[in-house]
């Protein structure tokens, strides 16, 4: 892009000029210890930032979580991952700065705390499973959405055709669609748009009904086989986790926290208990309003269990809402995946021409864009291989479980304990040491369990699946 001083430039111009007079009482009023911009987040917009980082298309799937588990299960493990996630996100929140909580050196990423507290080979370990969590929510998401911009055509179908017609629909062309959109839009106002229509019509379902749907034990045997209601089950175990996934991006939120007093960690403590409540009573609602609509016949995806008929341009907003908010959620989750390999091959091949090719593209009078031709070659190719692998395997619910299980125990609660024994100093052996293992040991059991159910699940929509056909 052309040159041009924007306002982080002109600001750090006026704060040069100003230090000239008084170096000392300019820098404590306009920059932080670490010398960057005076922080000014609270316990408010921290809250707002997880909820909305919290809240997408996970919550479609806790409907049939829960059909998999019944009443008492159901919201009980909901329950238990949220006690997890808030517990495993405190122990997070003290690794923000390195020793002191108030003094300590600040990490700015997920990636810079695991460095600064365990370093090593972890570090690799944990960057590996960053990426390849990331190059599988590529995949999910493209599902999802290509999933909702499928269930337009066939809710308009049916409004236009009426409700026998099949309205046969694949969501090859809507995979393909969504790989080559390159937009970016505000996701959170989305993410509760389709959450919200979701309940709403949960809700309605209900009183049309009359009563709720749904057993104490979930969908029985008999509707399905034994070892089918087992990996169900275990499935739903992963769908829950994905849709409480964050801990990765936790750290960043806690960078936006004003300086102490009081510490930042203090303060994002009280953010994370708001959050993960608002969020557990959120999908409380959507997840059991859902099944008790539906009963054992609760779809993978909630918004494609209302039959596509009335009220169609309600469910034609909620699903556009989901494209929308998944089209801006895939170039963010996207981004630290193209700059590592991006990083990555201009280590390994500093004098490539190809790799440093760049054509300058004028798009303003004054301005022009600078196109890296390797960016875009490789980006496209990525978008080509996720776009082929959603076509291969358009199982929503079994990917969801499957991602949500893989990145659970190392991401959510390993490091993070790791991170908290070492910051803390916890002696080994010590009480709190084993009960911390023990809880990362259930965990690590919990994730196996899901993702086991979730293989077993994409095995056995392999067996009935043709690849490239997927039309309902």
């Amino acid at each position: 892009m052309g040159v041009d001083v924007g306002p982080e430039n002109n600001y750090s111009m006026a704060v040069e000029s100003l230090e000239i007079g008084h170096p000392q009482q300019t820098s404590s009023k306009l920059l932080d210890d670490d010398g960057r911009l005076k922080r000014t987040g609270n316990v408010w917009t921290a809250s707002a930032h997880i909820i909305t980082a919290v809240i997408g298309s996970g919550v479609l799937s806790l409907a049939w979580a829960i059909a998999q588990l019944g009443w008492i299960a159901g919201p009980a493990v909901m329950f238990l991952f949220s006690f997890v996630i808030y517990y495993t996100s405190s122990l997070l929140t003290d690794c923000y700065r390195l020793g002191d909580s108030v003094t300590g050196k600040r990490n700015y990423t997920y990636m810079d705390a695991v460095r600064a507290n365990l370093g090593g080979i972890k570090v690799k370990v944990c960057g590996w499973i960053q990426y390849l969590n990331l190059f599988g929510v590529a995949i999910g998401y493209t599902i999802a959405a290509s999933i909702s911009m499928m269930a337009i055509e066939r809710s308009n179908c049916f409004h236009k055709h009426g409700h026998k017609d099949p309205c046969h629909a694949s969501s090859n062309m809507y995979m393909i669609i969504f790989g080559i959109s390159w937009l970016s839009m505000v996701a959170a106002v989305m993410s509760f748009t389709y959450s919200s229509i979701g309940l709403t019509l949960g809700i309605v379902q209900v009183v049309s009904n009359r009563g709720f749907k749904g057993s104490l034990t979930g969908v029985s045997i008999g509707s399905v086989t034994e070892m089918q209601k087992i990996w169900r089950s275990l499935q739903a175990f992963g769908d829950i986790a994905f849709a409480y996934s964050y801990s990765i991006i936790l750290i960043e939120i806690q960078d936006t926290i004003k300086a102490p007093p009081p510490s930042e960690a203090k303060v994002m403590k009280r953010a994370t208990l708001i959050s993960v409540a608002v969020t557990t009573l959120f999908y409380m609602l959507c997840g059991c309003m859902g099944y008790a609509a539906f009963g054992d016949a609760a779809p993978g995806n909630l918004l494609t269990g209302f039959g596509f008929y009335n009220p169609y341009w309600l469910l034609d907003i909620a699903n556009a809402a989901i494209v929308i908010h998944l089209v801006g959620a895939y170039q963010v989750f996207c981004q630290p995946l193209f700059a590592f390999i991006e990083s990555w091959a201009n280590k390994q091949w500093p004098k490539s021409e190809f790799i440093s090719w760049e054509v300058i593209v004028p798009y303003w009078p004054s301005k022009t864009y600078r196109l890296s031709i390797f960016r875009l070659v490789w980006r496209s190719c990525f978008v080509v291989l996720t776009t082929i692998i959603s076509m291969l395997l358009p199982f929503f619910n079994d990917v969801v479980g499957l991602l949500g299980a893989l990145g659970f125990w190392p991401l959510t609660v390993y490091f993070p304990i790791e991170m908290y024994i070492v910051q803390k100093k916890v002696p080994k052996w010590s009480t709190r040491w084993v009960c911390l293992q023990m809880l990362s040991l259930a965990c690590l059991m919990i994730s196996i369990a899901g993702a086991a159910g979730s293989i077993a699940g994409v095995i056995g929509d392999l067996k009935v699946y043709k690849p490239f056909n997927s039309s309902t």
